[in-house]
């Protein structure tokens, strides 16, 4: 979950929630093949040090603990108590002894320095909330030695918003979901705009790599459900969708009546190495 003082509003009401906590851990599960992959890419490995930027309940820390091994290490650096609590109890569970969280904001990054400089940072879902993606990459660039790799994650909507136009209930919902983002002041475009925040901070072009996903067919109502008090703070038409309870069954129903399967964003992920 975002992690600083230039984060816009965070759509997902009651973000360090037991009920929030597990809707991201089942998000994780489907993107985790995805995230691990594109680390793969990216080339964190063995032995690596890899800071972990707004880590949530910990999911993108321990796909990078498996990477880096016992021998390496993983920060993660989230602002919120309970999911730092719950990442750290999950971590301890699985024995991975090389993963630690650390309370803080990008006010307070720089003082991760105090050891050494990281061999990689990392991010999933996090830029979004950015008011200036770059400046954050600024600052986190500036926590990696010289070679050490920058790589994020972020979604991107309009292929999905596209793909569910011939399904009303999906169009619906998808609009919906989007808009509340966009009001909020989350980029719902910042896996397209990765590349080019990338250069604006002095980081040279990345690599990128395009993900589509599947297999989560929850996915969208669980969103829904978090998203609820936002909706209706800002008086969009929650009503549209019916009863939420049931949602996830209605939007299943209308996508195989289709032939069609569930509608999902892509994920895009950019990587590059720090002059």
């Amino acid at each position: 979950m975002p992690t600083g003082r230039e984060s816009n509003e965070y759509a997902l009401a009651g973000a360090s929630t037991a009920a929030e906590h597990e809707r991201l851990i089942r998000q994780a599960a489907w993107l985790s093949e995805h995230t691990e992959r594109f680390f793969r890419r990216a080339a964190i490995g063995p032995r690596q040090r890899v800071l972990d930027l707004g880590s949530g309940v910990g999911d993108v820390a321990l796909i990078a603990a498996r990477l880096v091994g016992p021998a390496g290490e993983v920060v993660g650096v989230e602002r919120d108590a309970r999911s730092i609590a719950r990442a750290a109890d999950r971590m301890r569970e699985m024995g991975l002894k090389h993963v630690r969280f650390t309370q803080a904001d990008l006010s307070s990054l720089q003082n991760l320095l105090m050891e050494r400089p990281f061999d990689a940072a990392v991010g999933r879902y996090i830029l979004m909330y950015m008011r200036d993606p770059s400046s954050v990459l600024r600052d986190v660039a500036r926590l990696v030695h010289p070679g050490g790799v920058i790589a994020f994650q972020e979604p991107s909507w309009a292929a999905f918003l596209e793909a569910c136009e011939d399904l009303p209930l999906w169009r619906v919902s998808a609009a919906l979901m989007v808009d509340t983002f966009r009001r909020t002041g989350a980029n719902t475009q910042m896996g397209p705009d990765l590349a080019a925040a990338f250069v604006r901070a002095g980081l040279p072009k990345p690599d990128t790599q395009s993900d589509t996903l599947v297999g989560a067919e929850s996915w969208m109502p669980d969103v829904l459900q978090s998203l609820a008090p936002q909706i209706q703070s800002l008086g969009l038409p929650l009503e549209q969708l019916g009863n939420l309870e049931t949602l996830r069954q209605r939007l299943l129903e209308e996508a195989a009546a289709r032939g069609v399967p569930p509608p999902l964003p892509a994920i895009l992920g950019a990587w590059a190495r720090k002059p």
